[in-house]
C-alpha cells in the first residue's frame, strides 16, 4: 500500500499523510456505493485497503454530512466523501488527480474490467475518472 500512497502523493503533489487519508476516504466511499462483489475483488487486489478504510472509519471525522450521506444512499455517500476529502485539505483538482491515480492503480492490480464495473455502478463517478 505504501507504493500507492507514494505514487498518489507524487502525482497529486500532496503529502503522503494526505494521500493515505484520501485513499481511505475514496475506498470507503467505493465500499458504500459500489457493487459489493466487485469492490471485494478490488480490495483483495490492493493489500492494505481494508486497513485504510477501517482506520478512516475509526477516526469518524465525517461528522453530520457523513451520517446524512449514509441515509441518502450513493449520491449522499458521494457528497459525504467529497466533504471529507475537502476537509482533509484537498482542492477539487487534487481530488480528481488522487481519484484518477487510484483508479489507474486499481486497474493495474484488479483488472480493468472489474474496476470499470465498479465505476459504472456509481452514478457520476465516471465524470471524474
Amino acid at each position: 500500500m505504501q507504493d500507492l500512497i507514494d505514487r498518489i502523493a507524487q502525482a497529486a503533489d500532496i503529502s503522503a499523510e494526505t494521500s493515505r487519508k484520501a485513499i481511505g476516504i475514496i475506498l470507503g466511499f467505493l465500499e458504500k456505493a459500489g457493487p459489493e462483489d466487485k469492490v471485494a475483488e478490488v480490495f483483495a487486489a490492493l493489500p492494505g485497503a481494508r486497513e485504510l478504510v477501517d482506520e478512516k472509519a475509526a477516526e469518524k471525522s465525517g461528522g453530520m454530512l457523513s451520517g446524512l450521506g449514509n441515509m441518502m444512499g450513493g449520491m449522499g455517500a458521494a457528497m459525504a466523501a467529497l466533504n471529507e476529502l475537502t476537509s482533509a485539505g484537498l482542492s477539487m483538482d487534487e481530488i480528481k488527480s488522487v481519484t484518477q491515480e487510484l483508479v489507474a492503480y486499481a486497474k493495474e492490480k484488479a483488472g480493468e474490467e472489474t474496476v470499470d464495473e465498479v465505476i459504472s455502478k456509481i452514478p457520476g463517478l465516471n465524470q471524474i475518472v
